[in-house]
């Protein structure tokens, strides 16, 4: 059965706390929080006083995904404003193995995100000190867009590879998930779903991600 990590990307923020207790109602199991800069992603969404609000309403994982610059420097800010997950982007990062060690020394898990274009291969000499791939299968930056069907094929490569090292590392699939795709995507070996409009913008999300859940 995978997790379920509604993105609050597709909430309304104008209801957020009302989102929040909707999750916190539901089978969900984390709350993915993206973060973006505007320089690493062409959006900008939220960051850290938004990230510590969501932290008060919730005991279950704050999942936080940085397509940001530079995000050593602010891993201890995130770190305080509750995230039990940390995510950053293989492609934002010159140092990689620095940027894990400085987020599990911190006390959290340690995620990397991998963009389309990046063949999961080059994950191989980090596979087996982090928790976490997410494996982006839209271009990241904005919400809403259609699933990359080639990321299939990546969620296998990456499961054959994370099989081989004898590692525990989570595959989570983030862009583009839906109640269509999700059974395909976890036979493919997700482990984690990131689902943003299709639980935000579902008639009835506790339902979806029910739903979800049950595949």
């Amino acid at each position: 059965m995978a997790l379920i990590a509604p993105s609050l990307l597709a909430s309304n923020f104008l209801k957020l706390a009302d989102e929040c207790q909707m999750l916190n109602e539901s089978e969900a199991d984390w709350f993915h929080l993206d973060v973006m800069d505007g320089v690493f992603v062409p959006n900008i969404s939220f960051g850290i006083p938004v990230i510590e609000q969501i932290r008060k309403t919730t005991s279950k994982i704050c999942d936080v995904h940085l397509m940001i610059v530079h995000p050593e420097n602010l891993t201890e800010a995130f770190k305080k404003a509750g995230a039990d997950i940390l995510t950053v982007h293989f492609e934002a990062c010159k140092h990689l193995h620095r940027n894990i060690q400085q987020i599990k020394a911190l006390g959290m898990q340690a995620g990397v995100a991998i963009n389309p274009h990046t063949r999961v291969e080059l994950l191989r000499d980090v596979l087996a000190d982090i928790d976490v791939v997410c494996l982006m299968s839209v271009n990241p930056g904005f919400g809403g867009q259609s699933f990359i069907p080639h990321s299939l094929e990546k969620i296998r490569a990456l499961r054959t590879m994370i099989n081989e090292l004898n590692a525990h590392t989570k595959i989570e699939v983030d862009g583009g998930v839906s109640l269509e795709n999700a059974k395909q995507i976890i036979d493919a070996g997700a482990d984690v779903l990131v689902a943003g409009n299709a639980v935000f913008k579902s008639a009835d999300p506790k339902q979806t991600i029910h739903q979800l859940k049950s595949l």
